[in-house]
């Protein structure tokens, strides 16, 4: 299975931008699907967005549609996550994984990395 590991979260005031990232170790990067969840303190993981293999489609939870931009560079082993005009109901510790599905955001392996945490105060 492929190591995962995120960064770029912080405190942020509402309105501001953070840009998440995430490295993978595996070679066959390039082969799969990615997708950013987020787990907010008493909730359930969610997922946020995700991009096929290629980076030439993305899906978006309605919620951040239109904020959240998600991207990806195969050559770097890299999955970004663009937040713009955050909110404090977007306070959560951010994950990165495989997904079966950049729709569905099914993760192909129950198996997370760290997380990064993302606070936006109001």
């Amino acid at each position: 299975q492929m190591q995962l590991v995120e960064s770029g979260g912080g405190l942020v005031q509402a309105g501001g931008s953070l840009r998440l990232s995430c490295v993978a170790d595996g070679r066959t990067f390039s082969s799969y699907h990615m997708g950013w969840f987020r787990q907010a303190p008493g909730k359930e993981r969610e997922f946020v967005a995700g991009i096929i293999w290629s980076g030439s489609s993305t899906y978006y939870k309605d919620s951040v549609k239109g904020r959240f931009t998600i991207s990806r560079d195969n050559a770097k082993n890299t999955v970004y996550l663009q937040m713009n005009s955050l909110k404090p109901e977007d306070t959560a510790v951010y994950y990165c994984n495989l997904v079966r599905s950049w729709v569905t955001g099914a993760p192909l392996y129950d198996n997370w990395g760290q997380g990064t945490q993302v606070t936006v105060s109001s």
